[in-house]
């Protein structure tokens, strides 16, 4: 298990550093242990998010994610790739046949991801293009869900407050993505989004994006969960 990573001096989360035993402990309970749905997790994406209730607040956001069959791929959401990385959200995404199926409120919670892949933004670091080709074509007709459960970018210590829904970066206004957050990412990896955006020009634009994704394009809202008290049920369910 890392150590928690800093911010400004402090630890983030908060706690004391690992004891050697506790060292020992996991790298004991590693050894017997399966960890089989961590171990299918075969791919690091990286790309950007913006919040859906304030996409002046922009992040960039690391997935590593497991397909579980050709329609539907899960990922767990990081704020890095470093080993001190915090565990931020999940996502889900599906393809567009599956997305079609689903009823129009809950559509509109998902975002499409065409205009990452062709701008270059969604990225494989340190796998060649050519590597990840086929997979980008395919990605670029899917739609996402992205829940944010540890808002570490306002330098939450801890997860606070219900999750927060994400949305993916788009062509207009609010959806443009910081360009110091770009040269950021392309630095690190040594990479230049617009040279990706050059070199994917040939990947097909999906023949129709169904407009209750990306719903704050159109309508101008985004989507926030309030937490409130409610009656619990009391009945037990066995005797």
């Amino acid at each position: 298990m890392a150590a928690a990573a800093e911010q400004g001096g402090e630890k983030i989360p908060p706690g004391k550093p690992m004891s050697v035993e506790q060292h020992m402990l996991d790298k004991g309970a590693q050894m017997l242990q399966s960890l089989k749905p961590i171990k299918q997790m075969n791919q690091h994406i990286c790309t950007f998010a913006l919040y859906s209730h304030d996409m002046t607040r922009q992040i960039e956001t690391h997935h590593f994610a497991t397909r579980l069959n050709q329609d539907f791929l899960q990922c767990a959401v990081y704020d890095s790739d470093d080993s001190t990385a915090r565990l931020i959200g999940v996502e889900y995404i599906v393809s567009d046949k599956i997305f079609e199926s689903l009823p129009p409120d809950e559509q509109k919670l998902w975002h499409s991801h065409a205009y990452e892949i062709k701008s270059g933004l969604l990225v494989n670091p340190r796998v060649p293009e050519m590597v990840v080709r086929p997979e980008l074509e395919n990605l670029a007709k899917t739609y996402g869900k992205f829940w944010c459960t540890w808002q570490t970018d306002r330098g939450d210590k801890l997860p606070m407050g219900p999750p927060v829904l994400m949305m993916s970066p788009q062509p207009v206004n609010l959806g443009m993505v910081n360009p110091d957050l770009i040269v950021k990412r392309d630095d690190k990896y040594n990479i230049s989004s617009e040279a990706l955006k050059n070199a994917r020009i040939e990947i097909p634009e999906p023949e129709w994006i169904n407009p209750q994704a990306d719903y704050w394009k159109q309508h101008g809202v985004g989507f926030f969960i309030d937490v409130e008290a409610t009656e619990m049920k009391k009945t037990v369910p066995f005797p």
